[in-house]
């Protein structure tokens, strides 16, 4: 509606100065015909607002210039007490800062809305990690949030998956992401984009130097370019399979991001076929956690693959003491 948008407009620019015109009608999804319009209801209204064209210009309120927004609808209050990152909080050491906040926010949110949110605080929870997760390593998120927060270059001792040298970086830190319960460090290094998993990281330090990140580039963007590379899969084996129909939703639990499209299933067969993709020959002995209760189709060389291996797996246990020969 007309109003929500008048609203979000004057929250945009208050939060963030002045805005290119077309960013506001990209982030409200109208034209920039009504992006003016709406700068020209709200100022018929008292909102000392204005408008410059031109390579620089932009849509910004007039310097001082604040409001107390309270009208805030049912659902807008619901949202603001739904946790929407379990643990988040905690782990960037604003866990009393949080709780503080939804205080000054309960107090200030309209009386009928009140109880709905205090409700939906206690009804919602939303835990970001894994079933079965298994421990996972403390993380130190000071020295990052300190930096992200500071825009200042990082010093960083690092260590990669299934190395044991521990690397140097400098980089440019654009944010910190959560995904999975697992914290991301996202960077330049030289002014390409980098992922650093935080618990690999052995050492951070805050150097002087400010941050120096590529012009108009956003957290968001970066994140997004290189969750594509992490979840983009190179042509690989591909394998077909059949299991059995009572271990098929834990084998597509197990299996997700191998899957290759969505099981051949005619609902009456005991068997049903499903289609992976593996990185490397060696990945498919996963299938033998399945037993007897996945079959593989094709391609031969995977049940060669598979047979060798669990053919060494019973010449093993059949040693006096399992000892390796």
């Amino acid at each position: 509606m007309k109003s929500d948008r008048l609203l979000s407009i004057l929250l945009l620019l208050q939060t963030r100065g002045r805005v290119p015109a077309r960013e506001l009608a990209e982030r409200l999804e109208v034209s920039v015909r009504t992006v003016y319009r709406d700068v020209e209801s709200l100022s018929a209204a008292g909102v000392p607002v204005y408008a410059e064209r031109g390579r620089h210009g932009g849509i910004e309120l007039l310097a001082g210039f604040r409001t107390d927004v309270t009208g805030l609808t049912a659902d807008e209050s619901r949202a603001l007490f739904v946790l929407a990152a379990q643990g988040a909080h905690t782990a960037l050491g604003l866990d009393a800062a949080f709780g503080s906040a939804l205080r000054k926010v309960m107090a200030a949110l309209p009386a009928p809305h009140r109880p709905a949110a205090e409700t939906a605080s206690r009804r919602i929870l939303v835990d970001a990690t894994r079933w079965r997760g298994g421990p996972q390593p403390a993380v130190d998120l000071e020295v990052l949030r300190d930096a992200v927060f500071a825009d200042r270059r990082l010093r960083l001792r690092y260590r990669h998956s299934g190395e044991r040298q521990v690397r140097t970086y400098t980089v440019d830190p654009y944010g910190l992401v959560a995904k999975a319960g697992v914290w991301y460090l996202v960077a330049d290094r030289r002014a390409a984009p980098r992922l650093f998993r935080a618990d690999r990281v052995r050492a951070a330090r805050l150097l002087d130097d400010p941050v120096r990140r590529r012009p108009g580039v956003e957290l968001a963007d970066v994140w997004e370019v290189l969750r594509r590379q992490v979840e983009a899969r190179p042509e690989g084996l591909d394998v077909t399979v059949r299991v059995r129909r009572d271990r098929l939703d834990m084998f597509l639990r197990l299996t997700a991001p191998l899957l290759a499209g969505l099981p051949e299933d005619d609902g009456e067969s005991e068997w049903v076929t499903v289609r992976l993709t593996y990185g490397v020959l060696g990945e498919t002995r996963q299938l033998l956690a399945f037993a007897d209760q996945v079959k593989v189709l094709s391609p031969p060389q995977v049940r060669e693959e598979l047979a060798r291996t669990a053919a060494s797996v019973t010449g093993l246990y059949r040693r006096p003491g399992g000892a390796p020969g």
